[in-house]
């Protein structure tokens, strides 16, 4: 005699896997983005406006338009490589949680934009030949050193990237690595 199946029909279990998946799941990423406000700030080129859109893009995008967000991000929150800006420390949070996720692409080139603006030091050299700087409505010296805390606040991120160094990823975190401890 057959007996019935104790299985739950396909329905069922799809429905409930997937609500595992949710509850189990990590926060979407970049939630936070819409408490910036982003219209309010400036970054290299005016209104730092376009950052969420570009953070996107580097969390959503294929590898050549992950690249090319970041590269046009680095233009505006560190341009050159050391100048920051007055958006640059409200950015790092977001660097940090992109340069986490395994599908984000070009985790290495956040890491080293990272570690540019952690060794950023060019508003605090111009201040000390031109100490008046200090005294206008904008502080670039003030941006930096945020900009710098922002980073170093988070490093204990580091220790779940890989630091291997036979990766560029794992390259890019023992690079950052010694920056922020040195």
């Amino acid at each position: 005699m057959r007996t019935a199946s104790t299985h739950q029909p396909s329905t069922e279990r799809n429905q409930h896997s997937q609500r595992a998946d949710r509850e189990t799941s990590p926060v979407e990423p970049l939630r936070g983005l819409g408490e910036v406000p982003w219209p309010d700030i400036q970054d290299s080129t005016g209104s730092a406006s376009a950052i969420p859109l570009l953070l996107n893009k580097i969390a959503w995008g294929n590898a050549q338009t992950a690249a090319a967000a970041v590269g046009e991000l680095r233009d505006r929150i560190c341009q050159y490589g050391f100048v920051v800006e007055q958006a640059t420390a409200a950015t790092v949070p977001f660097l940090w949680e992109l340069a986490q996720l395994p599908h984000v692409t070009c985790r290495p080139q956040l890491l080293r934009l990272l570690g540019n603006i952690a060794e950023a030091r060019q508003w605090e050299r111009t201040a000390s030949a031109y100490p008046k700087l200090l005294n206008h409505r904008e502080n670039p010296v003030a941006w930096e050193r945020a900009a710098r805390q922002a980073v170093h606040d988070r490093r204990g991120l580091l220790c779940h990237l890989p630091t291997d160094t036979d990766t560029e990823l794992g390259r890019a975190a023992t690079e950052l690595a010694r920056g922020l401890d040195g």
